[in-house]
């Protein structure tokens, strides 16, 4: 199948299942995505991802322009055929980075420095969809300008206007080369709400992006996954005026497993976050259940935050897996806490591989509990 699709296939609430058809293979959703910036999730191999039940990685545009470039991922065969992994992939923008970065922003694009060598470069939104359509991705993403939460309503309507704008020349380039990577696949393109913890510009921007055409709608900003509470007020804003039939994904989401639960209560559909990976290699294992509370889904566990110190002391002997009930590799296969901790603090880089299998699998998990109990309900 060389096209991109979206069904939905139950409700419950705002909640939402469904599936999204890809040249690449299908996506259940929800789905958490794990992120491999630069064509590699962090300790893992392709076939470690597939263990725990991924079904679409998220890579990054701004990483992979500067290095190896998008011309040589092109030829060598684009993103999946790189990296060894024949299942669906999206690539953002390169939008956040270079914001993030200080880029200098005016109404053509952003002026930024690379990270790693001091050089400048210039973004257009033509340039983001060109340097995406060589990576090949099966869902990219328009061009747009971050808005910060502390933005004045001033600053607010400018990026606004901007990101609109920009999104419209994503589009049309993205046309212009026939919606297809240079694999010859049908990339989806996602327009992204903006709009700041401004209201009216929230709603104002979900409007413009529902009825702009996009394969679906992605959220983004700084609130969006960092601060949940923001994150649940912008989505009451708007989420009425969201296409029911169109994916939704919220950008940056997913530190938290509970953060999960509640954007899919809040009616989102797709997530990605560096946060698993990236707290496994810092000591920190998810742990915990999902359970009904007053007839809604929640996380239980005895950690903080749903997740263990795996460097505490208190699991030196511990011959636990790191979560009883867990299926993935790491906890089915014996490992112990009393082993994670002791390959942690001697720094041997199994125990990165083995902490990430299973906070990635965790959030995979979650999303498919999640999935299985809104199809049957």
């Amino acid at each position: 199948m060389n096209s991109f699709s979206f069904d939905l296939l139950a409700t419950k609430g705002r909640s939402r299942a469904g599936v999204m058809h890809t040249p690449h293979g299908d996506v259940n959703t929800p789905i958490f995505m794990p992120v491999g910036t630069q064509a590699s999730v962090k300790a893992l191999d392709s076939r470690d991802i597939d263990s725990t039940g991924a079904q679409i990685i998220l890579a990054n545009t701004y990483h992979l322009y500067l290095r190896p470039g998008e011309k040589t991922v092109a030829d060598l065969g684009g993103i999946q055929k790189m990296m060894n992994w024949n299942k669906p992939m999206l690539t953002d923008s390169g939008g956040f980075q270079v914001f993030s970065l200080g880029g200098k922003i005016s109404d053509e694009g952003v002026e930024f420095t690379s990270h790693l060598d001091g050089s400048k470069h210039f973004f257009t939104p033509e340039k983001s969809i060109q340097i995406q359509q060589k990576i090949g991705a099966d869902i990219i993403m328009a061009f747009d300008e971050c808005t910060p939460d502390d933005a004045d309503e001033k600053y607010a309507r400018e990026a606004l206007e901007r990101t609109h704008r920009w999104s419209l020349q994503s589009k049309e380039e993205w046309e212009r080369v026939d919606r297809v990577s240079v694999a010859g696949n049908y990339q989806a393109l996602f327009g992204i709400v903006q709009g700041g913890r401004i209201e009216s510009l929230r709603k104002e921007s979900a409007q413009f992006i529902a009825s702009a055409g996009f394969d679906g709608v992605a959220v983004g900003g700084e609130t969006i996954g960092y601060n949940m509470g923001g994150t649940a007020t912008v989505m009451n804003w708007i989420e009425d005026i969201l296409p029911k039939d169109r994916p939704r994904y919220a950008m940056g989401l997913g530190s938290n497993p509970q953060d999960i639960i509640d954007a899919v209560a809040l009616g989102f559909d797709m997530f990605d976050c560096v946060a698993p990976t990236r707290l496994a290699r810092n000591g920190a294992l998810y742990n915990g259940k999902l359970k009904i509370e007053n007839g809604k889904l929640a996380m239980e566990s005895e950690f903080e935050k749903n997740r263990l110190r795996i460097s505490n002391r208190e699991f030196a002997t511990d011959q636990s897996p790191i979560q009883v009930g867990c299926d993935c590799y790491t906890c089915t296969s014996g490992y112990t806490r009393g082993y994670l901790h002791h390959l942690f603090h001697t720094k041997e880089l199994s125990y990165y591989r083995l902490a990430s299998i299973h906070n990635v699998r965790f959030m995979i998990r979650l999303c498919e509990e999640i999935r299985e109990d809104l199809l049957s309900s």
